[in-house]
């Protein structure tokens, strides 16, 4: 048997939002699910998130974050001194 890994459970994760927002309202057994039009758009987005983890396409690693977070605070920095220069310069 095999073990189930972070990348499977992401792959069961996404396959079961896509099938919740593409079928919608539905009964299993004694459940009913009815997400609605807003649990719909959430399961698909879900879906579609979990997936591309699981695709490795959206794995995000620490140095990737770090440097987000740099580059953000260099451009508000930025934006900043920008915005200082055009209040004194009026």
């Amino acid at each position: 048997m095999t073990d189930l890994t972070p990348n499977n459970s992401f792959l069961i994760a996404g396959i079961i939002f896509i099938t919740i927002a593409v079928i919608g309202k539905s009964k299993l057994a004694f459940i009913e699910i009815n997400p609605g039009f807003f649990g719909r758009l959430l399961a698909l987005f879900i879906g579609i998130s979990s997936l591309l983890y699981a695709l490795g396409l959206l794995n995000f690693s620490a140095g990737t974050l770090d440097l987000l977070r740099t580059s953000l605070t260099e451009q508000i920095k930025q934006s900043i001194s920008s915005i200082n220069e055009l209040l004194q310069g009026s």
